[in-house]
């Protein structure tokens, strides 16, 4: 429906064409409408696309290449006979200004304010290649001892950068196989995740069993050394802490330290003293306990067989004569 743009236009009935030329005119308005407001200025507004990557003066952020944004383009000056044009616009990260200006020279854009140029150009320097001028390749095609000296040069400069491409060349060979090293990535992965897996459903029982909310940091030999030079028990339980208190309890004092005190010393004045300890029962009887000493054998022979006691003469009829 491109092609009745043209036609599909209101024409109100006073519009006369011969007075006021076209509908713009009639309306006052501009083709451009609101991008040509400063048009009296010498202004236009466009879409400008970033050229390259930068990084915002105001706010430090990085604009990548391709970000669009509503530009004011003005003339600025030419180069020979192409225009040099100028673009301005506002960061959508915040309230800077930035502005380019066309370097038709080079075939580039210049950063004028507000922004600073993320450097990706490529330059014969750091890519250690020199740019032949059309004065020296003249004097390559038709001068042979000029060609022979550049030649040695250029044998000279592959043998300084001899080591350098050997490096390159060694660590392209390295990632050659890229198949194989992904596969033995992920499987060093898929060991790690596993034993990861495993430490934290560790560290979570161990979390649950002692009551913490806070995480827990990785185990290491330090640690391990430490453990065993520990020696814990187990906390006792309540019923365990009952049965001490109570076993304390009864066997403490009725009384109180001061109290006990008070009747020793009132125990004392009376004469009857601290109370004794119970005896003893008494043992079976014992010969020392009784007075009997066992001599020895040797003391015994020595002295012979003990003397046998006589008899009493028994009662007789007393003699004649006896007195009484």
């Amino acid at each position: 429906q491109g092609e009745r743009k043209g036609t599909n236009k209101y024409y109100p009935p006073d519009f006369d064409p011969a007075k006021h030329g076209s509908l713009n005119k009639y309306h006052h308005s501009h083709p451009l409408r609101e991008r040509a407001r400063k048009l009296s200025q010498g202004i236009l507004v466009i879409r400008f696309e970033m050229p390259f990557n930068i990084w915002c003066d105001g706010c430090q952020n990085h604009i990548g290449m391709g970000v669009r944004y509503n530009a004011e383009k003005k003339k600025v000056g030419s180069y020979y006979t192409t225009p040099v044009y100028r673009f301005r616009m506002k960061c959508h990260l915040c309230v800077n200004y930035i502005e380019l200006q066309t370097d038709p020279g080079n075939c580039d854009y210049v950063i004028v304010s507000g922004a600073r140029r993320k450097e990706e150009r490529w330059e014969p320097d750091g890519a250690q290649v020199l740019p032949t001028a059309p004065e020296q390749r003249e004097r390559l095609a038709l001068d042979a001892m000029f060609r022979l000296e550049h030649g040695v040069r250029d044998r000279g400069a592959l043998e300084r950068a001899q080591p350098s491409l050997a490096r390159l060349q060694e660590a392209q060979h390295a990632w050659k196989d890229d198949f194989g090293l992904n596969s033995r990535l992920r499987r060093r992965f898929r060991e790690e995740k596993k034993t990861l897996r495993e430490e934290e459903e560790e560290a979570a029982a161990l979390r649950a069993r002692a009551g913490l909310s806070i995480p827990l940091l990785r185990e290491e030999e330090e640690d391990r050394r430490l453990a065993a030079l520990l020696s814990l028990r187990a906390p006792d339980s309540y019923e365990e802490k009952q049965r001490l208190k109570r076993s304390e309890i009864s066997q403490r004092s009725w009384f109180s330290p001061g109290t006990a005190r008070a009747a020793g010393g009132a125990l004392q004045k009376l004469g009857l003293g601290a109370a004794r300890a119970p005896r003893a029962p008494p043992g079976p009887p014992t010969p020392a306990g009784l007075g009997i000493v066992r001599r020895r054998a040797a003391e015994e022979a020595a002295e012979g067989p003990p003397p046998v006691p006589r008899e009493p003469p028994e009662a007789g009829p007393e003699p004649p004569g006896a007195a009484p």
